[in-house]
């Protein structure tokens, strides 16, 4: 009588156990956004020109203050973006944090 009792309480939480893992399996994953998702723009209307904008609009950028702002200033016209970087305007975390916030145009002058 025992045997045959252990034997329905096994089975059962048996099948308890493989009905729960199988509607687990069916559930489909949330999608969730990437990091690089998050901070790119939807379009370049958004981005920023380092060789036009503001002080003021400089230091909205997440990671720039006075002193970066100044910077970024005083070392125009930038051809690229990334000459922030390798002029060691700002340092390369802060880059990181802007990269997806910012654009360099071109600043041909018109003869």
């Amino acid at each position: 009588m025992k045997r045959l009792l252990s034997l329905i309480v096994t089975l059962a939480f048996t099948l308890i156990l493989s009905s729960t893992l199988t509607f687990a399996a069916d559930k489909p994953a949330k999608p969730t956004a990437t990091k690089t998702e998050a901070a790119a723009p939807a379009d370049t209307a958004e981005l920023l020109d380092i060789n036009t904008a503001t002080e003021a609009e400089l230091k909205a950028l997440p990671g720039i203050g006075d002193a970066y702002s100044k910077k970024i200033i005083a070392g125009r016209p930038y051809k690229k973006k990334d000459q922030l970087k390798s002029k060691k305007i700002i340092p390369a975390s802060v880059y990181e944090k802007i990269k997806g916030l910012i654009i360099a145009k071109d600043l041909k002058i018109a003869k």
